[in-house]
């Protein structure tokens, strides 16, 4: 048995007996000499490379994507028939790093800061006695209401570190309940939640249930001081819906990991928008616990057990 594995991290996992592992370029489609692979592990690779194999692969029988959300995979139009698992816990730490710095640089109004200092100005508006709950704007997580769009494993793994400094925690997804100890409300009840939300965290996957799913109503919904980040899918944000919010002054600001296009357009209006904070998709691309992951499916693939991670494909 052949797996094909990414030139685009280091993977060493621990390879059942029989199975030869072969390291493929992701820079362009799998050489057809390694088309008879009945493994793929994909990492970077561009949607077109894997959409021009995708029906080429014959002995093809499953695809592990290091990525969380496996939108790439989906779309590519691998044969029903092969199973796809995805990364889901392998970029919660990264992720949520990156999610606590972009709410932490907004709420200490770094942004500010940085431009003051482009200036060689003494920002004393930003510093010196400040009350810890000025009028009309949120500048710490100590009371702080959060709001997790999305609360899968990175949302859950956030979640703790939020309440951790201060914040009131709560989830949104697809049902409602309990997860790992906090409560968790349905999106049908998404409106009344953001009416009292002081920051809102996005973290949803690219689906046609999610597209634009921060529209012109739900910004509208939230405070005049309420703050967005986004680490999820940049589709999920009606990117001029935000621009017209941030220029009306009708949310307090935003910090985007991630945009519909990306690279990001060099004409883009998020570029000069105001109060908005961009990071160029860097919040994940370090997989943790990767060769972990690809051994127990390797072992369990071989002994026809259940993979971890798998992804409906209805």
């Amino acid at each position: 048995m052949k797996i094909l594995l990414p030139d685009s991290t280091p993977l060493d996992p621990a390879l059942p007996e029989g199975v030869e592992a072969v390291r493929y370029p992701v820079a362009a489609p799998v050489p057809e000499e390694h088309r008879d692979a009945e493994v793929l592990v994909v990492w970077g690779n561009a949607g077109a490379d894997l959409h021009a194999v995708a029906g080429r692969m014959p002995r093809l029988r499953w695809v592990q994507t290091l990525a969380a959300g496996p939108d790439v995979v989906l779309t590519a139009g691998f044969p029903d028939d092969v199973v796809v698992t995805s990364g889901a816990g392998l970029h919660d730490g990264p992720v949520v790093e990156h999610a606590l710095a972009l709410v932490l640089a907004l709420l200490r109004r770094l942004p500010a800061a940085l431009a003051a200092q482009a200036e060689h100005r003494w920002a004393r508006e930003l510093g010196g006695l400040q009350p810890l709950h000025p009028e009309g704007a949120v500048t710490t997580l100590i009371g702080a209401r959060v709001l997790v769009w999305g609360f899968g494993s990175i949302g859950q793994t956030l979640a703790p570190v939020l309440r951790s400094l201060g914040a009131s925690v709560r989830g949104v997804a697809r049902s409602a309940g309990e997860r790992g100890g906090f409560s968790v409300v349905a999106e049908d009840g998404l409106a009344g939640e953001l009416a009292h939300t002081d920051v809102l965290v996005m973290i949803l996957p690219s689906t046609p249930d999610t597209a634009r799913a921060l529209d012109t109503d739900r910004l509208a919904a939230l405070p005049p001081h309420a703050l967005v980040v986004n680490v999820g899918r940049g589709s999920t944000v009606d990117e001029p819906a935000l621009v017209a919010a941030l220029a009306g002054g009708r949310i307090g600001g935003a910090a985007l990991d991630v945009t519909d296009v990306e690279p990001l357009p060099a004409d883009s209006p998020l570029w000069d928008a105001p109060g908005l904070l961009l990071t160029p998709h860097a919040a994940g691309g370090r997989p943790v616990g990767a060769d972990e992951l690809l051994a127990a499916n390797l072992a369990a693939f071989v002994a026809g057990g259940e993979l971890r991670n798998v992804v409906p494909r209805d």
